[in-house]
């Protein structure tokens, strides 16, 4: 094992996208994840176009670094099977609902009674604070509950959602942030705990801190939502050939952008773009002149005048193009790994960079129960033990 969380050993209790997002994360780092799955297997690993089954491409993103036990929680031989896990372990992180946990047995102070020291993390649709608790929620049900489709209508027109679970991945990575603090605290105190984090009030956070604006205030200032990212016309203006993204923002970048088009005297002569606060009130007026500017020459010539002059732009890609950008390509951002019974497949590295503890490469996403006999070893059980749980369907191993 290396990385900068090299020893910190993960009890992996989630499913689909989000939990496993974080996890993945705190294993891209280093630590040992085990990914505990249903006989079935994470629902994840049947999405898209596997090579072989239960082996999806989004599973071998989601899962990789990880080792993989699989038991059937149903059966009390399992569950004793897992509780001997628990005081191995420095955490515990889960998205199966409380209630369900705590009828298996393996709520919080069932847990801390076996590892006191234990960092448990639980995330869920909803705090339990609040009346929404114990709801069930994906990420479809969080992105409306937080105002998202409804602002996109106000931009587009049309309410929708963000094509990709984005809010899985944005609150799976809150949860691996407030993981990895509960951890230091620990190091620091020998205090374990219990962390809930909340789809719903993380995603409410997430929008209001930008769209809150005037309502922040009492009395308000000004109604919620900022103009500039509402804007119908913030969107990749299209060119001659093709389409180009463009951001002037500052005073220095509006006056190169009008200088380099032979319109520097917009800045001086018309006060709605004046300073940041007037072009933000008249927003939709100024993307809408620049949509009309960028018609009249090639993606190409915009690229070249616009990095001649400093303005921040770039080509959009498409997902096929995305996999060839030359920058991904500099960095090693993408490699291709020869899987034990996938064949060579696409992974991506950790994107950050580490002077020292560099994080690990080339630890690849579990097959189904791969890993079981030897998770179970390594916390004490003997080989008849674990001869009798695969035996009794407890524990499946390999497939």
């Amino acid at each position: 094992m290396s990385g900068p969380l090299a020893g910190i050993r993960i009890l992996d209790l989630t499913t689909v996208q989000m939990g496993p997002w974080c996890t993945r994360i705190l294993a891209d780092f280093g630590a040992d994840v085990i990914k505990v799955e249903a006989p079935e297997g994470d629902s994840s690993r049947y999405t898209g176009v596997p090579r072989h089954r239960g082996m999806s491409g989004s599973f071998q993103h989601n899962a990789r670094g990880k080792r993989a036990i699989a038991m059937d929680l149903k059966l009390p031989q399992a569950r004793q099977a897992l509780l001997r896990l628990v005081p191995t372990v420095d955490a515990l992180a889960s998205n199966i609902r409380p209630a369900a946990l705590a009828r298996l047995g393996l709520d919080y102070e069932s847990v801390k009674a076996i590892n006191p020291s234990i960092v448990y993390l639980s995330m869920v649709g909803y705090g339990g604070g609040g009346r929404y608790a114990g709801r069930p929620a994906y990420d479809d049900l969080i992105q409306a509950a937080s105002g998202i489709p409804m602002l996109l209508q106000r931009s587009t027109g049309q309410p929708r959602y963000i094509p990709m679970a984005a809010i899985d991945r944005i609150v799976g990575s809150a949860a691996a942030n407030a993981l990895l603090a509960a951890l230091l605290c620990r190091a620091r105190t020998g205090t374990g705990q219990r962390i809930e984090v909340p789809m719903f009030e993380t995603m409410a956070q997430f929008v209001l801190s930008e769209h809150m604006q005037g309502q922040t205030f009492d009395p308000p200032t000004g109604p919620a939502g900022y103009p500039r990212t509402l804007s119908p016309h913030r969107r990749p203006y299209a060119t001659k050939d093709g389409f180009i993204a463009v951001l002037p923002y500052n005073d220095g970048q509006w006056r190169r952008f009008f200088e380099a088009v032979g319109k520097s005297h917009i800045l001086e002569s018309d006060p709605r773009f004046a300073d940041i606060a007037s072009r933000t009130a008249n927003i939709d007026s100024l993307y809408e002149m620049i949509g009309e500017e960028l018609k009249h020459r090639t993606t190409d010539e915009w690229l070249e005048l616009l990095e001649r002059h400093d303005i921040p732009c770039i080509r959009p890609h498409t997902l096929e193009t995305l996999l060839e950008d030359p920058h991904l390509a500099d960095a090693g951002f993408f490699r291709w790994e020869d899987h034990p019974s996938e064949g060579r497949i696409r992974t991506m590295r950790e994107p950050s960079t580490w002077s020292e503890t560099v994080p690990p490469t080339g630890r690849l996403a579990p097959r189904l129960g791969q890993h079981s006999r030897e998770i179970l070893a390594e916390a004490g059980f003997e080989e008849t033990e674990i001869d009798g749980l695969v035996e009794r369907k407890a524990v499946m191993t390999e497939r």
